[in-house]
């Protein structure tokens, strides 16, 4: 059921002509949509946020326990903050960037614009600290391990410079009032499929990073299956699940928001 105004001021309830869309309701001049009106995005969204907290968890056990935990000095303290601090960025922080338009649909589209700017701004800033301490790690080993020659380091790169640039246009294109609305509305499309694609990129430079660290820790233990082997194994298949539930939340129409009047730049469902 559908509540609309008439001219005498009174609400009538009429039936929407589809249960499975969701009702837009006017709560003080302002259309809002009721998250428990969406089919299956409560539950979807409480799923994608246990396994983003139990990614952060399990990596930092696996550091703790399996590989002496956490330091400033010294190469393996040093180089484990690389995995810990790109999970909590560039997967979980990330993650929930993209998905903030469809967690808080009701909140203006302004605010929203500046809370994603401002997860991506720390996203930056911390990301920056695990790129270092990834790059410091190797310079201050006996020998210095070579850099930037693996599939993971590649990829990292092509990542970091993706999102950089998704995040700087972004900035620039929709935060600046001097830019044309049709501009905006041009560059919207291409600015949600590339930051899809730099999502799906860092899940695979993840993937590959977990790999590639518990190969070299491991060496020839690794084809005997150890319990740090399968452990990493199973968080790598569960990295994938997470990075395929969010794509799934980013590209299913009844998931989307809708425009409100107040948006601005609006691409019907967003």
């Amino acid at each position: 059921m559908v509540t609309v105004e008439v001219e005498n001021g009174s609400n009538q309830e009429t039936p929407t002509p589809n249960n499975n869309y969701v009702s837009n309701i006017k709560q003080n001049g302002h259309s809002i949509e009721p998250m428990n009106q969406i089919p299956g995005y409560l539950s979807i969204y409480a799923i994608f946020q246990i396994i983003g907290i139990f990614l952060i968890l399990s990596v930092f056990l696996w550091l703790q326990i399996y590989r002496t935990g956490f330091g400033f000095s010294g190469t393996i303290h040093i180089c484990n903050w690389h995995p810990l601090l790109m999970t909590i960025t560039f997967i979980y922080l990330f993650a929930n960037s993209i998905l903030h338009f469809r967690n808080f649909r009701n909140t203006t589209k302004r605010k929203l614009k500046m809370q994603h700017a401002t997860i991506h701004s720390c996203i930056v800033i911390f990301g920056v600290l695990g790129i270092w301490t990834g790059l410091n790690s190797n310079l201050i080993a006996n020998p210095p391990i070579p850099k930037f020659y693996s599939l993971h380091s590649w990829l990292g790169i092509i990542t970091v410079i993706m999102f950089l640039s998704q995040f700087t246009s972004g900035f620039i294109s929709f935060l600046y009032p001097e830019i044309g609305m049709r501009y905006k509305k041009v560059i919207m499309p291409y600015h949600i499929i590339f930051g899809i694609l730099t999502f799906v990129l860092s899940i695979i430079t993840s993937v590959l990073g977990f790999s590639e660290k518990i190969i070299f820790a491991l060496n020839q233990q690794y084809e005997h299956m150890p319990t740090e082997g399968i452990f990493l194994n199973f968080l790598g298949i569960i990295l994938i699940v997470y990075g395929v539930l969010v794509v799934y939340i980013l590209i299913k129409p009844e998931y989307k928001r809708s425009s409100k009047a107040d948006d601005g730049v609006t691409n019907n469902r967003t």
